[in-house]
Order: C-alpha cells, then sequence, then structure tokens
C-alpha cells in the first residue's frame, strides 16, 4: 500500500521551515523584529488616543510622556531603521537575481503580522475614516457635514483640522467604515484593529496583481514586489498607518491586470471600484480604454475606431453601474467630490506648488515683502494647469501598446501627486503601485529606494513631519543617500542587465 500524499498545508508548513531555515530569511527575521519595535514603540510614539484608558489600566501610560516617550520614540525609530535595512538588503538580492518571488511574499508576512496589533503609525487618519463612517451610521451626511456634527468617543481622536472637513472618500470605502462603526459602536480600538484588516484585501490583492502584470510585460516579479508591496511606504504606512490608499491600489492593480488579461469589463469594473474608494484610482481608467479596444480590434476584427467607440462607451457604462450599485447600498450620493478640495489645508514640501511657494517665501523674503499665502495660490493654481494639460497629452501619447498604458499611467499618477496642492508619504504608493514592472533598471530601483527612505523618515511616528527642522532634513536626506548609494553600488547580473526595464 502506497504513502498518502501530505496535505498541502503540511507541504507550505515543510517549505515555510525550509525558508526560516535558510539564509533568504535574514531580511525576513530582520524586518520582522523591526515590525515588533515598531508596535512597542507605537504605544506611546505612535499615533495614540489623547486619553487612552487601556494604557492606563495596564499601567503603561508613562510611555507616553517624558522618559517613556523618549523610550518609546527610540524603540520605535530602531524598529524603521531594522525594517529599513531589511528591505535595502532584500533589494540588493533583488538586485543580484538572487531572490523570488517565494521569498518576497513570505517576507511581507513576516513583517506585516507583529504592524497587525499596532496603533496607527505616522498618521491619524484612521481615526477620521472611523468618524466619518459614524456619520452615516448616525443617519448624517459624511458628505455634507464633519465628524464635529456628532459627538462622540470617537471624534476626540479626529485631528482638529478634519473634524470640520466632510469625507473626500467614495461611497464604497464610506460604506466599509459605516460597517465597522456599526459592529463596533465607538470603540476606537478595536475600530481601529477592524479597519486594518478591512485594508488585507488591498494588499492581498497587489500580490496578486503586480505578479501577473510583471509577467505580462516580460518584468521581474521579485522586483515589481520589492518595489511595490515591500516597499515600506506600503507596510508602514499604509499598513502600519491604516490608510484607504491599500484598497484602492489593490483593487486598481488588480484591474489593470484582468484587463491586461483580456477579461476587460472585470478589470473596468474592478478599477470603478477602486475610484469609489479613492477618486485617484479614475486615473487609470483611460488608458484601459486603449487597452480594450486593441483587444477588440485583434479579436474581432473591428476597425481602430468602432473598437474605440466600443470600448470607451462600454466603460462608462460599467462604471456609471457600479457607481451607481455602490452609492445606492451606501445612501449617498456625489457629494464627495466636492470634498476632494479639503486636502488644500495640507502644507508641507512634497508637492511642487507648495514646495514653490515655500522656496519662494523663504528666497525672496531676504529682499522683499512675501505673502505667503498669496504666492501659495498662485503655484497651486499653476499646479492644477500642469495637470489639466497633461493628463490628455500622457493619454494621447502613451497609447500604443499594453507596456505604453502602463507606462502612461504610471506618469499621470506621478503628475498628479507632485502637481496637486498638497500631498503626503502615502501618496507616492499610488505611481509606485504602477511602476513596479517597469521601472526595474538598477538606477530606477536605487532611486526608489532613496526617495522611499527620505519620505519614510521625514515624517513623525504621531503623524507630523520634520520639513521644516534643518536637523531633520539632514537626517532625512543622508538616510536616502545611503540607501541610494547601497543599490546603486549593487552588480546586476549581465544577462538581467540586457533585459532590464528602464524607468517610466
Amino acid at each position: 500500500m502506497s504513502t498518502p500524499s501530505p496535505g498541502l498545508a503540511t507541504q507550505h508548513f515543510s517549505r515555510l521551515r525550509e525558508f526560516v531555515a535558510s539564509s533568504e530569511a535574514r531580511p525576513a527575521l530582520q524586518g520582522c523584529l523591526g515590525a515588533i519595535l515598531i508596535t512597542a514603540g507605537g504605544l506611546g510614539a505612535g499615533s495614540t488616543k489623547p486619553h487612552d484608558p487601556l494604557l492606563e489600566s495596564i499601567h503603561l501610560s508613562w510611555l507616553r510622556f517624558g522618559h517613556g516617550l523618549v523610550l518609546s520614540s527610540v524603540l520605535l525609530w530602531l524598529g524603521v531603521a531594522l525594517m529599513l535595512i531589511a528591505w535595502l538588503s532584500l533589494g540588493r538580492r533583488v538586485i543580484a537575481g538572487a531572490a523570488t518571488e517565494y521569498t518576497m511574499v513570505v517576507t511581507t508576512g513576516f513583517w506585516l503580522a507583529p504592524l497587525l496589533l499596532s496603533v496607527p503609525v505616522f498618521s491619524r487618519d484612521t481615526y477620521s475614516y472611523l468618524a466619518q463612517g459614524a456619520l452615516l451610521r448616525d443617519g448624517l451626511d459624511p458628505y455634507a457635514v464633519g465628524p464635529v456634527e456628532n459627538p462622540n468617543a470617537l471624534l476626540d481622536n479626529v485631528s482638529p483640522i478634519w473634524t470640520i472637513t466632510t469625507a473626500p472618500y467614495g461611497p464604497a470605502f464610506i460604506l466599509i467604515a459605516k460597517l465597522v462603526t456599526m459592529l463596533v459602536g465607538n470603540h476606537v480600538i478595536v475600530g481601529t484593529m477592524l479597519l486594518r484588516l478591512c485594508m488585507l484585501p488591498g494588499l492581498a490583492l497587489l500580490i496578486w496583481a503586480t505578479p501577473r502584470i510583471a509577467r505580462h510585460l516580460g518584468a521581474d516579479v521579485p522586483t515589481a514586489l520589492w518595489i511595490c508591496v515591500l516597499n515600506p511606504l506600503v507596510i508602514i504606512h499604509l499598513m502600519g498607518g491604516v490608510h484607504n490608499e491599500m484598497l484602492m491600489v489593490g483593487l486598481m492593480a488588480a484591474g489593470i491586470a484582468l484587463t491586461f488579461e483580456r477579461h476587460p469589463v472585470a478589470g473596468v469594473a474592478v478599477v470603478a471600484v477602486a475610484v469609489a474608494v479613492k477618486a485617484t484610482a479614475g486615473i487609470a481608467l483611460p488608458f484601459l480604454v486603449w487597452v480594450w479596444m486593441r483587444q477588440l480590434r485583434d479579436r474581432r476584427g473591428y476597425r481602430q475606431l468602432r473598437a474605440f467607440a466600443v470600448a470607451a462607451v462600454t466603460s462608462v457604462l460599467i462604471f456609471v453601474a457600479v457607481f451607481v450599485v455602490l452609492s445606492a447600498a451606501a445612501g449617498v450620493g456625489l457629494g464627495w467630490l466636492s470634498a476632494l478640495a479639503g486636502s488644500v489645508k495640507i502644507i508641507n514640501w512634497l508637492t511642487v506648488p507648495t514646495a514653490t511657494a515655500n522656496l519662494a517665501h523663504a528666497i525672496g523674503g531676504w529682499f522683499v515683502p512675501v505673502n505667503f499665502y498669496a504666492v501659495l495660490q498662485v503655484t497651486r493654481i499653476a499646479g492644477i494647469a500642469i495637470i489639466a494639460v497633461s493628463l490628455p497629452l500622457l493619454w494621447w501619447r502613451f497609447r500604443r501598446d499594453d507596456r505604453a498604458a502602463l507606462t502612461g499611467i504610471a506618469w499621470a499618477m506621478l503628475v498628479v501627486v507632485l502637481f496637486v496642492p498638497a500631498a503626503l508619504p502615502w501618496y507616492y504608493t499610488w505611481p509606485l503601485a504602477v511602476a513596479a514592472p517597469l521601472a526595474q533598471s538598477r538606477r530606477a530601483v536605487a532611486a526608489i529606494a532613496g526617495f522611499s527612505t527620505w519620505i519614510m523618515v521625514i515624517f513623525k511616528p504621531d503623524g507630523a513631519h520634520g520639513m521644516y527642522s534643518w536637523a531633520h532634513v539632514m537626517i532625512a536626506t543622508s538616510c536616502a543617500l545611503i540607501a541610494w548609494y547601497a543599490l546603486y553600488r549593487t552588480p546586476q547580473p549581465e544577462a538581467d542587465t540586457a533585459e532590464s526595464v528602464s524607468t517610466p
């Protein structure tokens, strides 16, 4: 009698055990330790509740003040450093062609697991999400009023700047936030944990879609996963910070992958759902019309104009149908579109218009009086004009084939992030999610490493930033240069170099 073969679970466990025992596991374990330290340090230095009875009940409230806060901050930043070092170490293996897709996926699990128990870090947005969901739960329109109109325990934790701001998110995400608050009431801690779990499908979709897009374009899968999944901006900011960008980029990537694999109806529908989470995903839809048009022309023999008309009209109908269904399910209208301008309240150096206004104020102020806000208004209007002109040009320029369409989406996302009135660190995950199968040369990977490191270090664990502190800027810049150099000097195998893909 033959011995029965081991079950699938047993095979996976055996493979995982072999991985942990191998040298490939070093970055995974190092990053896991970093995530544990971030979770521990976040209790005092993260984006904690102003009044936290849980910490008080377990006698840990001292972590948020004085020497306790210093200790918490040291632990958290040490954790960030370990995760960055682990990510760069894995990046060197990726460039050398020594990493596998399995290694990248398993490493993601090791890095993510401790953060699932963390308080929000580097952002307080999750408290706004819960408060906006509670508005809808309690019969108020989150697109018409801000959380301040619904006083409760959730409101106490929302950043003051957002208490009077209406929700800028689509019906799909507002519905998720409503359901979370219906399940947990006004319990902030449980609500935060559950909301973070709601982001996991976005990460899973990104892990599912990225290899498919990379293979479709003949790109290296481990490199693509390293750029857009294991990137600290994704693991620490999107998952640790609990941002709905995680759902948005995952759905958007999945829609692109489905469209490339000749399932355009499903692809456009999934991207429409991504738009119903956050509007930015809509940038991808016009480019997918080109992809669908070519498929209709090649498979059904349609003439180009007819193929374009069918693809464009059907895409619009699918988009409208998805929004009608989701808006009806959430019981809201299109008021969220008017709230998209709420980001103008944010002032930092992460976009060209705001950086330009800051420089004009700092340098021009030496010679003549400069009204910063007047200059900022002009630069932001110029930024919007640049976006309005650039997007149609990019859409027309990158229409040739699937690679061109993806390149166009990446450039369009980057232009939007650079020239919108204001941006936050996790906004840069938008173009990274799309560019991952494209920006695979050693230079591109090194540049992504340096930039991601700078963005990671320049922000503080409580959600503030250090862009107005020269010491903080110098530390972040030094870390970024070290990260860039560590990967730029890594030799790339000759065979891979010949096949490497240039930056979009």
